[in-house]
This record gives structure tokens, C-alpha cells and sequence, in this order.
């Protein structure tokens, strides 16, 4: 939501560009550092419970968002907002990366990737409609729904949905490994997905309403692909899913280098967004397989965790970049973030051979 909402935001706070990229970082440091409780604190606590406190945090968040005077107060704000989103991803990605079912992971993430398409639209109706604080007041809503539901579902799920041990999970370069192709690949999706609308509004000189539906085309292309995913009988391999998709990904943003047209970058947008649409996915998947199922409670929440880092401090870094040199270097960055993922995922799964 808030790449669309940035624009009117930052005119409303006479706030510069480039400083998105702080309101990220913010919400990162609250991301990373709950991410590191959420294995012990399902344990103890079980899903339903760390579930809700995320979600009202989320709603105090919003709420923030909706009130907040000035940039300042939506920095501070954007804590409570990544202490939210880390919770949340960190013990809905364990639950279901344990499951064993590859298309309940893409399911989840095709919900994902439902509001990521939709935040873009809800953001534009609201600002249409007067502000950008509309949009904020409906997400907290939603919020504390969300809470609410997951506190009536605690009696039937009451115990932990993964099984106690005492062993400490170590980090080795395994995974290490897979928590930086984590970094890299989220580094990539969000900083496209945030900053599409600004370059499409500033750089394209497109107006509001095809900047948001560019933003929309960009999620909506991740969601559809991901359902897809979720709805066939036996999907791809996941390691091919990473491998063709981060193949996929450096064209369709070489082509957003290129820029033959408004049109055609717009469609790359969408391009970037279904190729990246199974590897998230995939990757979760292949994560007991890599580091054991009982590493894997842990593992998981952390990669969740240096996925939140990637998608603020990557996109965080493009904005200074822009801030120096314009909407030009986006491009070749997503470009090189594209390249860097498909090394790296080679690699971490070279170090694994190797600690067999």
C-alpha cells in the first residue's frame, strides 16, 4: 500500500522521495526482530495466539497511519507495522512450510499476493475519494478482524502446530545461505512492487489512475500464477520454479531497462511479477528438505526475516539511488538483483551437496 500511497504522501508531509526508503528501514528493524521469537513463541503459545497479537498490532498501526500529523510520526508508526507483518509471515509460512504441501504454501502466498494487488486499488479509490488515510482506516479494520478470528480459532488449535525440541539451531552456511536468497529474492519483488508507481507517475509520466492499475497489473500477475500453482495436481519442481523463474525475471526487467514504450514497460511490470510469482513459494517448501524438519521451525521464521530486511533495505537502497540519479537506475538495478538471485540460489544449493 504504501508505494502507491507515497506520491500523496509526501507531498501531504513536503517530505522528498527518497525517504520511503526510511519509513522501510524502520518497519524492517521491527520485522527482523520478531522474527527471532516467532519459532519459540508458537512453540510455547501456539499459531492462533501469535497470530492475533500480530494482527492487533497491525491494527494499531494503521490506525497510526490514519492520524499520523507528519513523516516523523510515520516512521515511528511504520515499527508496529513490521512488528506486525513479521509475526504474521514468520508463523504462517512455518505452519504451512511444515505442512508438506506445496500448493497450500502457493495457496497462502496467492492470498498474499491478493492484497498486495488489491492494496494498490484500495489506495487509488482512497485518494480518488479525498486521502490516502482512507485507505489506512479501512486496513485497520480489516485488522482487527483478522485478530478477532484468529482469537475465536485459539480452542481448536490450542496446542503448537510444530512439535517441541530443545536442540539450538545453528547457522551454519546452509542456512545463511538460504536466508541471503531470501534477502535478494524479496529485495527484488518488493522494490519493484514499491516503487513501480512512482516511476510510472514521475519517469513514464503516466497519470494516477494507470500508475495504479500498472501497480495492480504487477500483483495481479504474482497472484494469478501463484493460484495456479495452488490449483494443479502435481506443480513444477520447485527448484525449477526458482531456477526459470529468476531466468524469467532478468528478461522481463531488462526489457523495463530497455523501455521500448509505456505500454511495453508497463506489461514488463506484469511479466516480473508472474515470474517471481513460484519461487517464494518454492523456496519455503524446499527448506526442511535443506536444513531438517526440526531446524526448519526456526529456519523458516528467520528466512522470513531476512526476506523482510531484503524487501526494505534493497528497496530502501534503489530509493537513495533514485534520489541521486533518477528513475533511470531502477532498471538496471532490478536487473542486477534478478542476476544476483539466480546465482545464488546455485550456490546455496552447492553448499548443501557439500554438507552431505
Amino acid at each position: 500500500m504504501i508505494g502507491t500511497a507515497w506520491p500523496a504522501m509526501r507531498r501531504a508531509f513536503g517530505a522528498p522521495v527518497g525517504d520511503l526508503g526510511l519509513v522501510l528501514i524502520v518497519a524492517t528493524a521491527g520485522a527482523v526482530a520478531v522474527s527471532t521469537l516467532v519459532g519459540a513463541g508458537m512453540r510455547r503459545l501456539g499459531p492462533p495466539v501469535i497470530l492475533s497479537l500480530a494482527a492487533g498490532l497491525g491494527a494499531l498501526g494503521a490506525l497510526g497511519f490514519t492520524l499520523a500529523p507528519g513523516l516523523p510520526t510515520v516512521a515511528g508508526i511504520a515499527l508496529l507495522l513490521g512488528l506486525s507483518a513479521g509475526a504474521l509471515d514468520g508463523a504462517l509460512n512455518t505452519v504451512a512450510g511444515l505442512s508438506a504441501r506445496a500448493h497450500l504454501l502457493n495457496l497462502l502466498h496467492g492470498a498474499y499476493g491478493i492484497g498486495t494487488a488489491l492494496g494498490p486499488l484500495v489506495v487509488t479509490i482512497a485518494i480518488v475519494a479525498g486521502s490516502w488515510r482512507g485507505a489506512y482506516l479501512a486496513l485497520a479494520v480489516a485488522d482487527v478482524g483478522l485478530a478477532a478470528l484468529w482469537a475465536r480459532s485459539r480452542g481448536a488449535t490450542a496446542r503448537p502446530a510444530t512439535p517441541p525440541h530443545r536442540r539450538r539451531t545453528r547457522l551454519d552456511g546452509r542456512v545463511v545461505g538460504g536466508m541471503v536468497v531470501f534477502f535478494v529474492y524479496t529485495g527484488l519483488e518488493v522494490t519493484a512492487g514499491q516503487w513501480e508507481t512512482s516511476f510510472s507517475r514521475q519517469h513514464l509520466g503516466l497519470p494516477a489512475f494507470w500508475a495504479g492499475v500498472g501497480t495492480f497489473a504487477y500483483w495481479g500477475a504474482l497472484t494469478v500464477v501463484r493460484l495456479l500453482l495452488a490449483a494443479v495436481r502435481r506443480p513444477p519442481p520447485p527448484a525449477l520454479l526458482v531456477r526459470a523463474g529468476g531466468a524469467a525475471a532478468a528478461v522481463a526487467a531488462a526489457v523495463i531497462w530497455w523501455q521500448p514504450t509505456r505500454a511495453i514497460t508497463l506489461g514488463a511490470f506484469a511479466v516480473l511479477g508472474a515470474a517471481l510469482a513460484g519461487v517464494f513459494p518454492a523456496l519455503v517448501t524446499m527448506t526442511p528438505a535443506r536444513v531438517g524438519r526440526r531446524e526448519a521451525q526456526d529456519v523458516i521464521a528467520w528466512q522470513v526475516g531476512a526476506a523482510a530486511a531484503g524487501g526494505s533495505a534493497v528497496a530502501a537502497l534503489v530509493g537513495l539511488l533514485i534520489g541521486a540519479a533518477g528513475f533511470a537506475v531502477l532498471g538496471p538495478s532490478l536487473v542486477a538483483l534478478a542476476l544476483i538471485l539466480c546465482g545464488l540460489e546455485r550456490l546455496v544449493w552447492r553448499v548443501r551437496a557439500a554438507a552431505r
